[in-house]
């Protein structure tokens, strides 16, 4: 695996430099678009510092991996990472695969703050060597599934894959709902084809269809399909996963990709440096960034503070997740024990449940807040 050229303001030394590894995936089958825009806020946040006068006078260093949606891949690179003598690492997108890097870091003693991923046991025990900015998926999946209630939906139908991120997800939403009389249907996105899944929607008598499933497919096909079947004209169609959030969902989908709930994880308003940082990312990004830019940006923001005070020793880094307090693009970012959660948490980043406004399909609707 090769690193892509440093970011602008890293550069290359002769040992001089503290280095950070990032686990991004760049490449399919992961979600390159996620990771261009968790690249993007990692880049920024280490061009900014070298700005700065780098980590006590010596430059900051991005080293990059593709990580590409393969545990195994990720697992490889945090070894090799490891061997580099990198400080730190940061990023992924991808939950299954964050937890192989978690665990791989956990065992070498290598410090790893997860930008990205959600699933609640990131680690099958509790860790100091890792610390999360993104919130548990229970915790956002839940308010989700609040949002669906207040809406009136009591008959839910999720589209499904097998992964331990989708059987997450459908375990969340069936627990939360089942207390107040809303039940779960899963119907097989692998075994049914959109037609044949619409047919089954159909007979479900579902209110609501939740895409638990990967991005382009079978999420388009299957938006398409619902979006053009008559019977269905009244179902809602969600996404708590977030892919409606990216430029290529609009762009495959047009009008069909509107009114598309999912869960994103911004305040209804940024502050100053969140202001900023937005206008930076939207034009090294020539689009609008995602809050997957801003988990990136933040997370390089915690790895800095934490490196000018405890140096690029890494016991001494995982010791100080605990002390962690420091303005990022989205709040005041704290790290703390959390029930049911092995690794340490910011509890919590800000979270929306937001669409696709069927009358401006680039524009954002907030629905729902917690």
């Amino acid at each position: 695996m090769n690193a892509p050229p440093s970011p602008p303001g890293a550069q290359r030394t002769d040992g001089s430099a503290v280095r950070i590894g990032a686990l991004v995936p760049l490449t399919r089958p992961g979600w390159a678009e996620a990771g261009q825009h968790l690249l993007a806020g990692l880049e920024l946040g280490v061009r900014e510092v070298n700005d700065g006068g780098g980590i006590g006078g010596r430059p900051f260093e991005l080293v990059v991996r593709d990580t590409a949606a393969d545990p195994e891949k990720a697992a490889a690179a945090v070894d090799e990472l490891a061997r580099l003598g990198v400080a730190a690492l940061a990023g992924e997108y991808h939950s299954v695969v964050a937890r192989a890097a978690a665990a791989r870091a956990d065992a070498l003693g290598l410090p790893f703050l997860c930008s990205s991923a959600v699933l609640d046991a990131l680690t099958d025990r509790p860790t100091d060597q890792v610390a999360r900015l993104a919130p548990a998926q229970s915790h956002g999946w839940r308010l989700y599934a609040d949002f669906l209630l207040g809406a009136g939906h009591r008959r839910i139908a999720v589209a499904t894959q097998p992964s331990v991120y989708w059987a997450s997800g459908t375990g969340i939403l069936r627990d939360h709902l089942a207390p107040h009389g809303a039940t779960v249907v899963e119907l097989d996105a692998n075994a049914l084809t959109p037609t044949a899944l619409c047919d089954a929607l159909v007979d479900s008598g579902a209110t609501a269809l939740l895409l638990l499933v990967g991005h382009p497919d079978p999420a388009v096909p299957i938006v398409k399909a619902v979006r053009q079947a008559r019977r269905l004209a009244g179902l809602l169609v969600g996404a708590p996963a977030g892919q409606p959030e990216f430029a290529s969902w609009a762009a495959l989908l047009g009008a069909d990709g509107a009114a598309i709930p999912f869960l994103r994880y911004l305040p209804e308003r940024l502050g100053p440096l969140g202001a900023r940082v937005e206008t930076v990312l939207r034009e090294r990004l020539a689009e609008a960034p995602s809050f997957v830019a801003f988990e990136g940006y933040d997370a390089i923001t915690v790895l800095a503070d934490v490196l000018r005070s405890e140096g690029a020793d890494r016991a001494r880094i995982a010791a100080s997740w605990p002390h962690v307090a420091v303005e990022g693009t989205r709040g005041k970012i704290r790290f703390s024990r959390t029930p049911g959660i092995s690794v340490w948490q910011w509890a919590w980043t800000p979270v929306q449940v937001v669409d696709r406004d069927p009358a401006k399909p680039d524009r954002f609707r907030v629905l729902h807040t917690g």
